[in-house]
């Protein structure tokens, strides 16, 4: 499937947006993202496996928080990263 990579994140794509993944869970695509592009998976998901705040996984436009969520080859998962800052 298409995974697009925040700008925080692309130092772990050689700067690719796009990028390729596999897995029939979010979790899954996300390990599978890992074997890729080591470490890139624990700047998203915490020591608890749990999504890190500043972190949102959207799935063909639509927002979850289920690293459990079934995926098809033809999904599209979009990561952003929100910046802060005062």
């Amino acid at each position: 499937m298409k995974v697009l990579i925040p700008s925080p994140l692309r130092s772990y794509t050689a700067g690719q947006r796009w990028v390729e993944a596999e897995g029939h869970t979010l979790g899954a695509v996300l390990d599978d993202l890992d074997r890729r592009y080591a470490g890139i998976r624990f700047r998203m998901i915490d020591e608890q496996e749990t999504m890190r705040r500043h972190i949102r996984f959207f799935v063909n436009g639509a927002q979850t928080f289920d690293l459990a969520l079934p995926l098809r080859d033809s999904d599209e998962l979009t990561i952003v990263q929100a910046l802060s800052g005062g």
